[in-house]
């Protein structure tokens, strides 16, 4: 398996993706990825060499490619954008009616239109949590909220060995 880094995402992220053996893919290349999302379109940037240092690992990949995208993927991905222009306000109004300090800047589909990714401008925190439950609720589908801030997606909190918790606080 090669190892390369891939830009996906509205919000552009950059991840290492593993890329089976009978999969020829070059830089550039528009592929499709399975992260923890589901299947997202990305674009191939750079293969991951190998470590210069003798025993040391390079770092496993977070995701896989699934194949290089097709004409329908493309296509999908391009519709989903186009209906998710028209239904920016309706979700900006949404959060706005319910109260939430957070700016939606962006929105997108996975490929298969299951999971609905808003990014907002915010760090990650209750009104995320409250954005999501609210979605949920309302019978909105499977949401995610992403928060941006000034360098690009902000990440989750690494784990702190506490227990329980919503994961969005960092606190437990």
């Amino acid at each position: 398996m090669t190892v390369a880094l891939v830009r996906f995402g509205a919000v552009p992220e950059v991840a290492r993706a593993g890329i089976p053996d009978s999969l020829a893919v070059s830089r550039g290349d528009v592929v499709v990825l399975r992260t923890h999302r589901g299947e997202e379109i990305g674009t191939a940037l750079e293969f991951v060499r190998p470590p210069v240092e003798p025993n040391q690992e390079s770092p496993d990949p977070e995701f896989e490619v699934v194949r290089l995208a097709t004409d329908i993927d493309r296509s999908t991905q391009v519709e989903s954008q186009r209906q998710l222009e028209q239904e920016f306000a309706a979700w900006h109004q949404r959060i706005s009616d319910w109260g939430l300090d957070l700016q939606l800047i962006e929105m997108e589909r996975t490929l298969d239109n299951e999971i609905l990714i808003l990014y907002v401008l915010n760090e990650r925190g209750p009104e995320c949590t409250k954005l999501a439950l609210q979605a949920a609720a309302a019978g909105l589908g499977i949401i995610e909220v992403q928060p941006v801030g000034a360098d690009g997606p902000v990440a989750l909190p690494a784990p702190s060995g506490g227990g329980g918790g919503c994961g969005s606080c960092g606190a437990h």
